[in-house]
C-alpha cells in the first residue's frame, strides 16, 4: 500500500456481484496482481441485491467511498439485476447529494468475471479521486451535528 500524498488512505467499500466482479477481483489476487488496499470487498449474489442502505451504512460507518459492482447490462445471471440496481444507484446519488455527501464517493461498474484489470484500474482511480476530495468523517460529523452547522 502506497501511503496518501495528502496523509489519507480512503476506505472504499466494495459491494460486489457474485458471478462477475467479485471473480474478477479474485483472479487478480490469484494472479498476484496488485491493486491498492483501500477497499474492502463485500460478496453480493447480485448487485440488484445493493440495499440503498448498505451504501448509508457504509458512510455512516466510516467509509470514505463506496464502488458497486455487477455483471454488463444484459449479462446479469438473475436477469435483471444489474438494471435493478441502476435505478436504485440513480436514487443514491440525489440522495447522497440531498445529505451533503458529494456524489462521486458513489461508482458503480459493469465489470466481467474476465476484467481484472478493469477492476484494478477503477479501484486505483477511485483510491486517488477520494483522496483528492479528502476524508469524509462522517461517523465524526454525526457524533458532532455542530461540526455539521458550521460547515454550512
Amino acid at each position: 500500500m502506497t501511503p496518501a500524498t495528502n496523509g489519507h488512505d480512503p476506505k472504499i467499500v466494495s459491494l460486489f456481484c457474485n458471478w462477475c466482479t467479485y471473480i474478477a477481483a479474485d483472479s487478480e489476487g490469484v494472479s498476484r496482481k496488485q491493486y491498492p488496499a483501500s477497499t474492502r470487498v463485500v460478496r453480493l449474489m447480485c448487485s440488484g441485491r445493493v440495499d440503498p442502505q448498505f451504501v448509508l451504512d457504509a458512510f455512516a460507518k466510516g467509509a470514505d467511498g463506496v464502488l458497486i459492482g455487477g455483471c454488463h447490462p444484459g449479462d446479469c445471471h438473475y436477469s435483471e439485476g444489474n438494471y435493478k440496481n441502476l435505478r436504485r444507484y440513480s436514487l443514491l446519488k440525489r440522495v447522497l447529494t440531498e445529505f451533503g455527501i458529494d456524489p462521486r464517493r458513489l461508482r458503480l461498474e459493469w465489470i466481467s468475471a474476465s476484467e481484472g484489470e478493469k477492476l484494478a484500474k477503477v479501484i486505483r482511480e477511485m483510491t486517488e479521486e477520494l483522496r483528492a476530495l479528502g476524508p469524509l468523517n462522517l461517523p465524526e460529523k454525526i457524533a458532532r451535528p455542530e461540526a455539521v452547522a458550521m460547515e454550512a
